[in-house]
Order: structure tokens, then sequence, then C-alpha cells
């Protein structure tokens, strides 16, 4: 990777993933896009241009303006967020997806999207989710990831674009506010926890789900996109873990540093659907055996560096 297109450039993971490739790669080699600018960090640190995802000649001219060689795209509407609206999810997340793909073939780029845990629904095995299993999703989030992996591989076998991708698991991190995942929970627990010393959980007791904190993503990311593609037998949407757990579990290891922290529950039924939709583990044996994926974070390192970063 030398010039780096990135979409939704502002948003949960693109806005740290900017400044992370803008470290290894040069601040002048990464070029953030999203729909608005703001202030933050990754819309200031470097090239910015304003791209709307559904417009595929506006984002294959600005990534030809930039003589990109990779294209990240990150721009997608998130789980509970986008069963809400179902029908605007689709176009966005589809349809942005399909422009970003056409542009990595017009310009001959490697390219990465992200899938999902929410790929999986609730007839796929819940424990050790393996890499290649039943996918039936029970959202439109979830109908989005599976069609967007199997589009990733099309464009690979029919077109021949280096197509790369990981399923992530919730993701948990200090910098970005959470924005309308299933997931949430477990990054709005630590920020309620410094401030107000309890939580009211929208996900129940005994509902565990997998997560990574967000270093280890980006690792991944990094990691599998300078990958040998030789190497690469699965290429999209592999499996990717660092820990499952349920709401009491993280709640106990908050209390390890806050020990009069709280928290009750106030279940969301939408949320709660969708958690429950999805598997309790994944296996990240193709991961590993292929690219050397590694996740550094347990639920008590990360938990540690959570309270230390949000108090400052």
């Amino acid at each position: 990777m030398k010039k780096i297109f990135i979409t939704g450039a502002l948003g949960q993971i693109g806005s740290e993933l900017t400044i992370k490739l803008r470290d290894i790669y040069g601040s002048d080699n990464v070029i953030a896009t999203d729909i608005r600018k703001n202030d933050s960090e990754a819309a200031q640190s470097g090239p910015f241009e304003v791209v709307d995802v559904t417009d595929t000649k506006s984002m294959i001219e600005t990534a030809r303006k930039y003589q990109a060689d990779t294209v990240i795209h990150m721009a997608a509407l998130l789980s509970a967020t986008a069963e809400k609206n179902p029908v605007f999810a689709w176009n966005l997340n589809m349809g942005g997806l399909m422009n970003a793909l056409e542009t990595a073939r017009e310009l001959q780029c490697k390219f990465f999207t992200p899938s999902s845990i929410g790929a999986f629904g609730p007839s796929t095995p819940k424990d050790n989710t393996p890499q290649d299993t039943i996918q039936r999703p029970t959202t439109m989030y979830g109908v989005n990831k599976v069609a967007g992996e199997l589009l990733a591989d099309y464009y690979y076998y029919k077109f021949g674009v280096d197509t790369r991708g990981l399923r992530f698991p919730g993701l948990i991190s200090y910098v970005t506010p959470p924005g309308g995942g299933t997931t949430d929970y477990a990054v709005e627990i630590y920020y309620e926890a410094i401030k107000n010393k309890r939580y009211t959980s929208y996900i129940a007791e005994g509902t565990y789900m997998d997560m990574m904190y967000m270093p280890d993503a980006l690792n991944a990311i990094v990691d599998l996109m300078e990958a040998d593609p030789s190497k690469l037998k699965h290429r999209n949407s592999f499996n990717v873990t660092a820990m499952s757990f349920e709401p009491e579990e993280i709640a106990a290891e908050i209390r390890k540093s806050i020990p009069e922290f709280k928290m009750d529950y106030n279940v969301d039924p939408i949320r709660q659907k969708i958690a429950d939709s999805w598997p309790n583990s994944l296996d990240a044996t193709a991961a590993k055996e292929e690219w050397g994926f590694k996740a550094e974070y347990d639920l008590a390192k990360m938990t540690k560096d959570m309270l230390e970063k949000l108090s400052k």
C-alpha cells in the first residue's frame, strides 16, 4: 500500500484507521473521505475530500486524482441503525460497496472492506463459529454483510481485484463514541462507569458476544492488507476475535478499578433480538494460519487501558 483511499474515514473504525495508516505510510499518502468534514484529527491531519459513496463518478475521480493504489471502504450504516431504516441501509451499504469495488476495478487497486459477526444468524453454530458455515442473518445489516462478502469474492474471481476482508466482532474504543451498533454497550459502560459510577445495560444479563479492542482490529487490517496474497485461501471475511463476555463480566472487571460501580438492566428488544441471533464466539483459525493473526488484548488488559485513557 502506497496511496490509500479511505471512505467513511470519520466513522467508528475509519477515524482511528486513518491516523494509524498515516503514521505508518505518511500523512500525504492516506486520502480520507467522508460525506462531510469536521475538525477531527482524521479530517485535519492529511488530505481530505468530501465524497458521497453513492456517487460512483465522484469516488472514481477523487481516487484517480490522488493516484490511489488501495481502496479501503469503511462507509456503512451499523446494525441497530440499519434495522430502523432498512431500505436506506440497503441503498447506502450495498450501493456504496458496489461503487467502491468499481473504483478498485477501474484503477486496479487493492481493496478492503469489513464484514461483521452480523453476517451470521440464529441457525449458525453459536460457539466457536467456524470460518465456513451457514450464514442466514435475520437483520438488514447482516444481509448486507453476507451480500458484501459474496460481491467482493465475485470481483476477485471475475475481474481479478485483490479484495480482502475481516469479519469483525464488536469493537471497543476510547477514541470514537458509540455509533449505533448492537455491541456498543461495551463502549458506553466505560464512559458511564467513569462519569456516573452506574450503567443501565440494554443487553440482557448472560448474553455473550464476541468483542475486540480497537488497536487489535487496526493491526489486523494492516496485517491482512500486507499479507502475501498467495497464502490467502479465503481472502474475504476472515473470522477474527479476541474475547467473548456477557455484561456482568465486563461490570465485574470494571469494579476491580471502580468498586462502587453498579449496573442494572433495561433491555432494548431490537438490539437484544439482534444480539441473540449472533454467535457467542468465533473460530479465528483460518486468519491465524493464513496470515498470522494474533490479538494482544483480553478483557482485563483492555479494561485497564480503557479506564486509564478515558479518565484522562
